[in-house]
C-alpha cells in the first residue's frame, strides 16, 4: 500500500534525505521516497504495519528535525 505525507517544517535537503534513509531502515516499509521541494514523503508498505511504521517514522523524524512531523495527505 502507498500513503503520502506531508512533512510540515521541513527546512533542509540534507534533512530530507536523512529522513529518507531513517524511514526506509523501520521493518516493514518496502520503499520510501522523501522530497525536500514539495515536503512530501511517500512510503510503501503493508497497510496492516502503517500505525506502527507511521509512529516509528515519527521519532526518527524528530531526533533529525525536532519540529518536523508527519501528515497524512
Amino acid at each position: 500500500m502507498k500513503k503520502t505525507f506531508i512533512i510540515n517544517e521541513l527546512d533542509c535537503a540534507n534533512c530530507a534525505a536523512k529522513m529518507e534513509r531513517a524511514i526506509s531502515k523501520i521493518k516493514g516499509v518496502e520503499d520510501v521516497t522523501v522530497n525536500f521541494m514539495t515536503k512530501k514523503a511517500v512510503i510503501f508498505a503493508d497497510e496492516d504495519a502503517f500505525t506502527n511504521i507511521i509512529n516509528e517514522a515519527n521519532q526518527k523524524i524528530s531526533k533529525i528535525d525536532s519540529e518536523a512531523v508527519l501528515e497524512e495527505v
